[in-house]
C-alpha cells in the first residue's frame, strides 16, 4: 500500500470511519495502481478538491473518492460530472454498478467491486483528454 504523501489527504483519510477507510483505501490504491500501469499517463497528484482525496494526471480528467455522512453505508468513486464519462460507463457496464447521475460510482459497503470493471473506468478517466473525441471513448 503507498504511504500518502500529503498530509492533508492523509488527515481526510483518518477521519473516516474505519471500515469505510479500508474500502477507500482499497479504492486508492486501485487508481494509483492503474495509473502506474497505464501506458501514457503522466506522474499522477494526489490532493484534496472539495475536500476529498483526488487523483489528476495531465492527460486525464480529475478522479475522486469519498464517504458522505449522510449515506454512512456507502462510499463512490467521483468523476468530472461535464465529461462523457459516466456516460459510457453505463453503456459499458449498465448491471455492474450503481451510479449517481452522471458524476459517480456507488458502492455499498458490503458489495464485492468488480474490480476489472472498474479498472477500465479509472484507465479511461486517467486518459480521458486523449480520447475524449472518439465516439464512446474508443471503447
Amino acid at each position: 500500500m503507498n504511504k500518502i504523501k500529503n498530509p492533508d489527504v492523509a488527515q481526510v483519510f483518518e477521519n473516516y470511519p474505519k471500515q469505510i477507510r479500508v474500502k477507500l483505501m482499497h479504492l486508492r490504491q486501485l487508481v494509483l495502481d492503474t495509473a502506474s500501469e497505464t501506458p501514457g499517463v503522466s506522474e499522477l497528484e494526489e490532493t484534496l478538491k472539495w475536500g476529498e482525496p483526488s487523483y489528476f494526471t495531465k492527460n486525464g480528467s480529475t478522479i475522486r473518492i469519498a464517504w458522505k455522512k449522510s449515506n454512512p453505508n456507502q462510499y463512490a468513486i467521483y468523476f468530472h460530472c461535464k465529461t462523457k464519462l459516466v456516460d459510457t460507463f453505463k453503456e459499458l457496464y449498465r448491471n455492474k454498478f450503481r451510479y449517481e447521475g452522471n458524476r459517480a460510482i456507488v458502492f455499498h459497503q458490503n458489495d464485492k467491486i468488480p474490480v476489472n470493471e472498474l479498472r477500465h473506468c479509472i484507465i479511461l478517466s486517467l486518459t480521458y483528454h486523449r480520447i475524449k473525441n472518439l465516439p464512446m471513448l474508443g471503447v
